[in-house]
């Protein structure tokens, strides 16, 4: 879902009234609650400016009948479906809320005490989750941040994509000429694409020549690769095992996959281009690439995943946000290990993992701090403190508007807290 979660929602008061929706792609489901547990039958309305209108309707009557001042409606924080309402209901004087589907999925045996599932079901059970105060407000993400998260989930999309179709060329090499991968050993080089794109079979090799397959790899490789790697590739093209049935249609695919993944570059490149051009009208963004090591691509995608770090007011909050919030499990003498929740943003976890990465590096501003970690733990967990310790930094960074100071020394009081 399109939006961040921030404080925990406290019991529902004598004055408001509890609207739940169970959250589908055609129809929603709504419910609504007064504090007396005077309660209206489930009802469905459709995923649309009609539907929402009839259900605007139907809880604004009922708020009036029962002579209720306050209204909160909430959802289940699943999937993209829930956008459009969310967006309909924001300025319309309604408090938002969601709940986590694995309290949904946990409280839905205690109706009836039955595991089964219904549409008209699940809106109550959101319901009793709301009222125990296990709900977290939503802020729906605007204007630059807005456009930072649709363009870091579009360049995550991409990538994906991307992977996928390198994979799939390797596939296809294989078949027909084996012995390329074990001389120019990655697919995804921009020499290795080119004589495929070109010269995809081991007879296209040898008819090129060893001459100019040396002139063709010193140009596209910008002389990282030479004579030897020719003279390599031209030997094992001579004695090849790939397949000979079949190969005009693999060819040609092989040509359409490289041309899809120039296309899907092409298309990152523009992304990155955006990002760069957004982070310029968030002002704080200049706080989180002070950090030696933390790309644009990666503020932008940390803004973009958490919509606004000013919406947040603790770190513990983020943490969980994040899905980096500790957790165990103990019981009588027996402790358990400390692991994270995970029951957050996974795209901002890898984000801040790959960041972590970056800043561990020799003379990186983490080094210190994981080589110290690396002495009590494996390297994974020490990877996931170091992320947590990075959005730690950066929440300080953005609450105080500060630069970082790679001489912890020299470190405000407040950022030392932090870190």
């Amino acid at each position: 879902m399109e939006h961040i979660s921030t404080k925990k929602v406290k019991r529902i008061n004598g004055k408001t009234l509890l609207v739940t929706v169970d959250i589908s792609k055609g129809k929603h489901t709504g419910y609504c609650r007064c504090p007396d547990g005077t309660e209206r039958k489930p009802f469905d309305f459709l995923n649309n400016s009609k539907g929402f209108e009839e259900f605007w309707q139907r809880v604004c009557e009922m708020k009036k009948a029962h002579d209720l001042e306050e209204l909160v409606v909430a959802v289940e924080s699943t999937g993209p479906y829930a956008e459009p309402l969310l967006h309909f209901l924001k300025n319309r004087g309604v408090r938002l809320v969601q709940v986590n589907p694995f309290h949904t999925k946990k409280l839905k045996e205690l109706q009836g005490n039955s595991p089964s599932k219904t549409d008209h079901k699940d809106p109550k059970v959101i319901a009793d989750i709301v009222a125990l105060g296990h709900a977290l407000t939503v802020v729906i993400p605007e204007s630059a941040s807005a456009e930072l998260r649709r363009l870091t989930q579009a360049r995550e999309r991409s990538i994906q994509r991307r992977t996928a179709l390198l994979n799939q060329l390797q596939d296809l090499v294989f078949i027909i000429f084996p012995e390329f991968l074990h001389v120019m050993k990655d697919v995804k080089s921009k020499s290795a694409q080119y004589l495929l794109k070109n010269s995809p079979t081991p007879e296209d090799i040898i008819e090129t020549g060893i001459d100019n397959l040396t002139q063709i790899l010193k140009r596209v490789s910008r002389w990282k690769l030479g004579k030897n790697r020719a003279e390599a590739l031209y030997e094992v093209a001579g004695k090849s095992v790939g397949v000979q049935e079949g190969r005009k249609s693999i060819v040609l695919e092989i040509a359409e996959t490289i041309s899809t993944i120039e296309a899907c570059e092409r298309f990152i490149a523009n992304i990155e281009e955006e990002m760069t051009r957004y982070l310029k009208h968030i002002p704080y963004s200049r706080c989180i690439l002070s950090i030696k090591g933390i790309s644009t691509v990666t503020a932008a995608g940390l803004i973009g995943e958490v919509g606004d770090f000013k919406q947040f007011r603790t770190i513990s909050e983020i943490m969980k946000h994040a899905g980096l919030d500790l957790y165990e499990i103990s019981s009588g003498k027996r402790s358990g290990r400390r692991r994270i929740s995970k029951r957050g943003r996974s795209l901002l976890r890898k984000l801040l993992f790959f960041a972590s990465v970056n800043t561990v590096r020799t003379g990186g501003v983490m080094c210190g701090y994981y080589q110290r970690y690396l002495k009590r733990m494996p390297r994974p967990k020490a990877l996931i403190a170091i992320s947590r310790k990075l959005l730690r930094i950066t929440f300080a960074l953005v609450r105080d508007h500060s630069m970082f100071a790679h001489d912890y020394s020299k470190l405000p009081h407040q950022l030392k807290e932090a870190a």
